[in-house]
């Protein structure tokens, strides 16, 4: 749950709120963006609103996730703003892509849904920003801001669903003790399991070996008491909006 900012928290912990001072290297730097959604008049908004501000720079927009994506691969910009739905590929699938080819893009996801279930696909496909459309020209800036400079960022009124999440991830540990003594590294390879990624997918992303991969999964099965064909994945893959 830490680490993430809405604009109604503490000014020294959330960065929402455009009197937050952003880091100089961030205020120095032109922040470049993609932005992809399918509504035309929205997304010519979105583009006047964003280039209003001096350090942030749209480099190409589109209607589409499939040409989204291509654009994304192509310029590598700091930051790719989402629709959630769009023709082609949705911004979830778009954000996966993003995922594993490991391209450092800061995910904003735009949604017209106030929804609990999709906030957490969001965050568990790598958002680093959600923002509901209604507020969209108001909060984007400073949600692109923040994610530009290694923040998150979610609308006010998704907080809810941020303190809701925290707090099964709590209840998690709390009903398997045994989570807090994983390692880091094991830590980080079970949210990748929970992605269902191969042992490859997985040595290849961290640049280790399968074999390490495997000792790491059997250390996490023995912690956890996990007996059983494939009962890692199916404990990581359950809880993954906890892990």
């Amino acid at each position: 749950m830490c680490g993430w900012f809405c604009p109604f928290q503490w000014k020294d912990e959330w960065i929402a709120d455009k009197s937050v001072d952003v880091p100089i290297y961030i205020m120095n730097k032109e922040i470049q963006i993609i932005i992809a959604d399918d509504h035309p008049i929205f997304r010519h908004g979105l583009r006047v609103m964003i280039e209003s501000e001096n350090d942030l720079t749209v480099i190409a927009d589109t209607d589409n996730g499939e040409k989204a994506l291509a654009l994304i691969i192509e310029h590598e910009p700091d930051v790719a703003v989402l629709d959630v739905d769009m023709p082609g590929k949705d911004g979830f699938q778009v954000a996966r892509k993003i995922q594993e080819k490991n391209l450092a893009v800061g995910i904003i996801f735009l949604t017209m849904h106030n929804s609990e279930q999709l906030f957490n696909a969001a965050l568990n496909v790598g958002a680093n920003g959600f923002v509901l459309k209604e507020g969209a020209l108001t909060e984007i800036t400073d949600c692109i801001k923040a994610v530009a400079s290694g923040k998150n960022y979610i609308s006010p009124e998704l907080s809810t669903y941020l303190f809701n999440r925290g707090s099964r991830s709590d209840s998690l540990v709390q009903n398997n003790p045994s989570l807090k003594n994983l390692t880091p590294s094991e830590q980080k390879i079970l949210k990748l399991i929970a992605d269902e990624k191969t042992s490859r997918t997985i040595a290849d992303e961290l640049f280790i070996s399968i074999r390490t991969v495997e000792r790491h999964r059997a250390n996490i099965c023995e912690k956890l008491k996990l007996h059983g064909t494939n009962a890692l994945v199916k404990f990581a893959v359950s809880h993954k909006s906890e892990l």
